[in-house]
């Protein structure tokens, strides 16, 4: 049997680490409409952290930001991660700061004049225009975007140094920083911007820009990435269904936490899959409602492997279990997870709440 007293305990630490009273106090006074361990369990898992806590991460992030602007030029600065979503686990959560390299762009120019060549296409003629418009203006950059970013990095690394006690080099992706007054770490991820066809189709909406992080052990940029589209379509689903996508999303990364298997899922996939659930089938649920719908898709995603290896990422980039025989693996062990405490929910409440 489950021993959710102490899963609840966990849970409350990580929310509340500096075991603050009156943060304990209202945490624990949430549940008391919880009549068992386990519906309490479920409620706190999918609570968002204490928004004291998530101001302290924010405005970490935005002293380094503060002190690296006033040092810096060409760099502009976002910040990407679950802090900007809302679906954190921890009290202490770090948040990541990006400084973007504003002497170059990356692009999608070969497959933008690529398109232009085809006489059949599949893209509109107003689509077409923004293409032609874009390689009749492209300019190549004449300077070396790798060594651009390699000064960068060390660029931040010296400032950072600087002004921080606990600043950690050794990462690939990041400098780590410690905040000792507020208590907070903050990654500092080097990289440059990348402008894909989507982003030139959507008039140069920054939610579609792309971003390519430096690594410094390979000395490589990374593949584009797009966390400022995820941190918008998250926050949008999120309002659009009364929070309860980003309980769902809290609820997995803390059973997986609590979880004794050691289950190696990443918020990339617990996020995708959640945001492919959708929104009609849970848009008005009982948060302990929310559990069977959890493992109906995955119980799904297990059992067919169609329906596993057609599941892409939030931002539809990428696909997220597709030849990936061990990340299948892991779901099950989490979808495991989901039915116990499901199974332990129907028990105690004779079916009245689950369905």
């Amino acid at each position: 049997m489950t021993n959710y007293s102490r899963w609840i305990n966990d849970v409350a630490s990580c929310y509340n680490p500096e075991s603050d009273s009156m943060l304990n106090y209202r945490m624990f006074s949430s549940l008391a409409d919880a009549d068992r361990d386990a519906a309490k369990f479920v409620k706190l898992a999918m609570s968002p952290v204490d928004d004291s806590y998530t101001q302290r991460s924010k405005q970490a992030g935005n002293n380094v930001r503060d002190w690296l602007k006033s040092k810096q030029t060409n760099v502009d600065y976002a910040f990407q991660g679950s802090v900007m979503t809302n679906t954190h686990i921890k009290g202490y959560s770090d948040i990541d700061l990006l400084t973007l390299c504003d002497k170059f762009y990356g692009t999608e120019i070969d497959k933008v004049r690529n398109i232009l060549q085809q006489a059949y296409n599949g893209y509109t003629w107003e689509d077409e225009e923004k293409l032609r418009t874009f390689d009749r203006n492209f300019t190549p950059y004449t300077g070396s975007g790798l060594q651009d970013l390699r000064d960068l990095r060390k660029e931040n690394e010296m400032l950072l140094a600087q002004r921080y006690v606990i600043c950690d080099t050794t990462k690939a992706k990041a400098i780590r920083i410690k905040n000792q007054n507020l208590n907070m770490d903050v990654d500092v991820v080097t990289a440059s911007k990348h402008q894909s066809i989507r982003h030139i189709l959507h008039d140069y909406d920054n939610a579609y820009l792309g971003v390519c992080i430096y690594d410094k052990v390979k000395d490589c940029q990374l593949d584009a990435d797009y966390p400022f589209l995820r941190i918008q379509l998250m926050n949008q689903r999120g309002l659009d269904t009364g929070d309860r996508f980003k309980k769902m999303i809290r609820f997995l990364k803390n059973l997986r936490s609590q979880s004794a298997k050691g289950i190696n899922l990443t918020s990339f996939e617990i996020n995708s899959i959640c945001y492919d659930i959708p929104t009609w089938k849970y848009s008005s649920d009982y948060y302990l409602q929310l559990v069977n719908v959890l493992y109906e898709k995955m119980a799904l995603l297990c059992n067919n492997s169609i329906e596993a290896d057609k599941l892409k990422s939030v931002d539809g980039t990428e696909y997220v279990f597709r030849n990936k025989t061990e990340k299948v693996q892991q779901l099950k062990a989490l979808t495991e997870e989901v039915k116990h405490v499901l199974d332990d929910l129907q028990s105690n409440n004779n079916n009245r709440i689950i369905y």
